[in-house]
Formats: structure tokens, C-alpha cells, sequence
């Protein structure tokens, strides 16, 4: 048995998914089944459980997967030790965002990560915040950036910064020549908000119903692009963090108002899977994220 082997058969295990294991790998369906069935002959013992429906280990496939864990954090550890000593900082860092986090956020501190350690790559997926702590949860990425964290057992969440949420109207817009605005102001506009699944929507519709203001969105979407272009096109108004829409507001083809009676904000946070091992790179990376940078 190979480290590759436990490593294969843990990401079966965690997925519970023949494809997903597959893909995490760089192989095929079939040789990750053609695996399976090796460790079983390699340890005369049935590990899974194929009279059930869905995927379920035997109490010895059970007993393998938490050994092969054990092995591999020792192997990981081993590596990132190795890696110290000779003062490397090297590998690729591969991480799941949300859009308004990737396109808007993100790219100054990449630009700056990739500057002082260049030997490194970064690779960035953009996923909805659900898939994000999916791909953390099944090893499939390093770090996950994500607004409005919410705590998971598996998941360590890392504080990364704060946007302010603010009121954003087509140019010529009644409210986009106020100072700033009240939520009371809102009322008998045609809102455009994010769909009822997205964590800033749901924040959204908390902070209305806090302060008693009812309003039944004209339009809905998933992402923060999609939200921005129809209010340019005046189609209604939208409450959006303000990282996303400067450099709309500099062209002027948007206009952000900020709100009187208190700062609305969008926490953001770093996700990784808990007990995983941050080879040197990965904290780097984490370290560069704590220090504020502007785009």
C-alpha cells in the first residue's frame, strides 16, 4: 500500500462519491472502484458496504479510513516540516470563493501574496457559498472565503475583513442625491435583491424585518454582477457591499448612498477544514489576508 492508495480511499470516504474521488485525483471512476477493491484484498477485509443504497463503510472499512487519516495528517506534517527546515515557501494553493469575494476582494491580496512569494500558484474556483463549504468539507480546496461564516464543526474560521453594505441607484435616481438615506426611504421602490438563498440576502431581509420595513424584491438574482448591471439600467435599487460596486461609483454609472441610522456590514471569513495541516505557503497566505490592502 502506497500513501497515494489511503489517500484515494479517504476522499471516497469523505465524498461519498466514486466520481468526486476521481476527480480530486486525477484518475478515472473506474480506478478509484479498481482501488477499493485492492485495499479489500490487501486487507482480506470487506471495507464497503455494497448491499446498501448509498455509500456506507463497514465497521473494518471505518477502522481503515481513521488509520489512513491518521497517516496522512503524519505524512502532510511531515512534508510542511521538511519544507520549513529547508525555508521553502512552494506548491500551489488552491481556493473556493463566492463571486463578489473573487472578483472584487481577493485580487490585490493575490497580487501581493504572489509577489513576495512567487514560487507559489494560486488557484481560485468561484462557487456559490454552499458549494464552498462542500469543497472544504471534501478536501477538494485549501481555503474557501465566504460572507456571513456560519460555524460548522468541521470547518475553523479565520476573520478576513468587514464590508459596508450600502444602498446603490441608477445616477439619475431620486435618492442618489441624498447625503444618505433611512430604511423607511426604501418603501414603494422596486428592490432588486439576491436570491433568497444567498447569505447577504438573508441578511438583508433580517435588517428589514428589525426595522419593521416590508419590501418584496422586483427582481432576484445570484450574484452580485447580475444585481449591479440591472440597477444600472435603472430597472430599481439594491443594497450591495461597497468593495463591489467602486469602481462603478468612479465611472459613475452607479451611485452608493450609505445609510443614517447605523453601519450595516458584511463580515467575511477564511474557511479551512479543522486539524488540517497549513503547509508554510498556506500560512503565509493567511498571514497576507490579515493585513489590510486596498485595490
Amino acid at each position: 500500500m502506497q500513501i497515494e492508495n489511503f489517500k484515494i480511499f479517504a476522499d471516497l470516504v469523505e465524498t461519498k462519491s466514486f466520481s468526486k474521488s476521481a476527480r480530486l485525483n486525477g484518475i478515472t471512476q473506474s480506478a478509484v472502484s479498481q482501488q477499493a477493491r485492492a485495499m479489500e484484498r490487501h486487507f482480506k477485509s470487506l471495507l464497503i458496504d455494497r448491499s446498501q443504497k448509498q455509500f456506507q463503510l463497514t465497521r473494518e472499512g471505518q477502522q481503515v479510513y481513521e488509520s489512513a487519516k491518521d497517516m496522512l495528517h503524519a505524512y502532510e506534517k511531515l512534508l510542511c516540516e521538511l519544507q520549513e527546515l529547508k525555508k521553502v515557501i512552494s506548491g500551489t494553493i488552491r481556493i473556493s470563493t463566492i463571486y463578489s469575494i473573487g472578483l472584487h476582494e481577493l485580487p490585490p491580496y493575490i497580487k501581493k501574496f504572489l509577489q513576495d512569494y512567487p514560487s507559489v500558484n494560486v488557484r481560485v474556483e468561484y462557487r456559490r457559498s454552499n458549494l464552498v463549504y462542500e469543497d472544504i468539507l471534501h478536501n477538494s480546496v485549501d481555503f474557501g472565503l465566504v460572507a456571513f461564516p456560519v460555524k460548522t464543526r468541521q470547518i475553523e474560521i479565520v476573520p478576513f475583513r468587514e464590508d459596508r453594505l450600502m444602498l446603490i441607484t441608477h445616477p439619475t435616481h431620486p435618492l442618489s442625491r441624498r447625503v444618505d438615506v433611512e430604511l423607511k426611504d426604501l418603501v414603494g421602490q422596486k428592490f432588486i435583491g439576491f436570491d433568497p438563498d444567498i447569505p447577504t440576502r438573508k441578511a438583508v431581509d433580517m435588517i428589514f424585518r428589525d426595522h419593521r420595513i416590508e419590501l418584496d424584491p422586483v427582481m432576484e438574482f445570484d450574484n452580485i454582477e447580475t444585481v449591479k448591471r440591472a440597477v444600472e439600467i435603472d430597472h430599481g435599487i439594491a443594497i450591495v457591499p461597497y468593495a463591489t460596486v467602486m469602481q462603478e461609483v468612479k465611472q459613475g454609472t452607479l451611485a452608493a448612498v450609505p445609510f443614517r441610522e447605523e453601519n450595516f456590514t458584511r463580515p467575511l471569513a477564511i474557511l479551512h477544514r479543522k486539524g488540517r495541516v497549513l503547509t508554510p505557503a498556506m500560512r503565509k497566505f493567511i498571514e497576507t489576508l490579515g493585513h489590510p490592502i486596498t485595490a
